[in-house]
């Protein structure tokens, strides 16, 4: 066991809402006595590790970083393919973070998303998580209650209903539970609103700590962070980013992003179960499964970039023959992070204008590389069907047990 600091709770008296909606029995069942959290400060928090535990996560923690070390070396620093490799790979991760959370969307209409072609609104929420990990590693080197703000902004932009929220502390009680009217016999009742602020600005001082094993923290910050619950929505989806900033900031990983959400994702009822855990005063789960998680993380992970990286030299082997200035050389290494593509993302992202973009797809067309879906005149799009597959299988890979 690792002792957390003893949550306490507050007596409250809930009165269900009149809107019409529900009946009066309902609403007298709902309204009546509850408790809320009142989590405690864990800014300066000593926990006793025990010995087996730290080298637990020793062990997890040389994994990630050899995971990312493997990546940049298969690639190469100044490849053009570790970009796009680093991009699939945090769009992989947020993908199961997104799953997580029951939004599940497959990587072809992830990748029509990218490129606004999608009319799946999970693809389109699932494209925003993207957007707040990538924020959350931009906002690595500053870490703070407005970074976490600003992820959060960033998940939220393709959700509509809730622009009122986005990026905003919540103004109300939230829980977790079965009824969407009362807290009553929820299983977790979050601290009322204006707790929020000064708990948030305590959790970023434990994170902001130097003598703490890096997993270790970045696995009780997550679990405080849900504890906490400082949003309307979302906050699963950013904490789990949060995580992926602690990681890029301390260090454990620096070139790509490791999918440490899909080792939570294979066994999400332990990844719950643990965070009750934390709230009910052990830390040990939490940190055991983030352990787990990142070791899983770094063996699929490298699969994952092996399994990719070999799909790019078979498409640079289809191009053989084709002279060195031929602009599809240019968007091969793209294909590791766009798999579908159209004339406008040639624009867009690698400032191709529009006859050359044009020459760009036939090349890949005629070589075997792409293959166009449609058979529109307008509005087409490309797809390289061996990188769809590799992304798909993994996915499956990953499928609740």
């Amino acid at each position: 066991m690792v002792k957390v600091p003893a949550f306490e709770y507050v007596d409250e008296y809930w009165v269900a809402d009149t809107d019409g909606m529900v009946s009066r029995s309902a609403r007298a069942a709902a309204s009546g006595p509850y408790r809320s959290t009142v989590p405690p400060t864990i800014a300066d928090w000593v926990p006793n590790i025990p010995a087996d535990l730290s080298a637990d996560i020793e062990e997890a923690s040389a994994a990630l970083g050899r995971f990312d070390e493997y990546a940049a070396k298969i690639l190469g620093t100044t490849s053009p393919t570790l970009g796009p490799m680093s991009s699939i790979l945090l769009r992989t991760e947020s993908a199961s973070s997104s799953q997580i959370e029951d939004l599940t969307v497959g990587p072809r209409q992830l990748a029509l998303a990218e490129i606004e072609q999608s009319t799946s609104t999970n693809a389109r929420t699932v494209v925003a998580n993207v957007r707040a990990m990538e924020a959350a590693l931009a906002l690595a080197d500053r870490l703070d209650a407005d970074a976490i703000l600003d992820m959060h902004r960033a998940l939220l932009s393709g959700q509509r209903g809730l622009e009122d929220h986005t990026g905003r502390w919540r103004q109300q009680l939230v829980w977790i539970g079965t009824s969407a009217i009362s807290p009553r016999g929820a299983s977790h009742v979050a601290p009322q609103a204006p707790l929020v602020p000064p708990a948030m600005e305590d959790l970023v001082a434990f994170v902001r700590r130097d003598d703490l094993p890096v997993l270790f923290q970045a696995a009780a910050a997550h679990a405080h962070f849900e504890t906490v619950h400082p949003f309307v929505d979302g906050n699963g989806r950013t904490g789990r980013a949060m995580v992926h900033s602690i990681l890029r900031a301390k260090g454990i990983v620096t070139a790509t992003t490791a999918p440490v959400s899909a080792g939570l994702l294979k066994q999400t009822e332990r990844y719950f179960a643990a965070l009750t855990a934390y709230r009910d005063g052990d830390a040990r789960p939490i940190v055991e499964g983030f352990a787990d998680a990142a070791r899983f993380a770094a063996s699929s992970g490298s699969r994952l970039v092996d399994d990719l990286a070999a799909q790019v030299d078979a498409a640079r082997a289809q191009l053989r023959g084709l002279r060195r200035q031929a602009v599809a050389w240019r968007v091969v290494p793209h294909l590791v992070s766009h798999p579908v593509v159209n004339a406008r993302f040639l624009s867009d992202h690698l400032g191709m204008k529009g006859q050359t973009a044009q020459n760009a797809l036939a090349q890949l067309t005629e070589a075997g590389v792409l293959i166009e879906r449609t058979g529109l005149r307008r509005n087409r799009v490309w797809e390289h069907t061996g990188i769809l597959t590799v992304l798909d299988q993994y996915a499956q890979s990953l499928l609740r047990r």
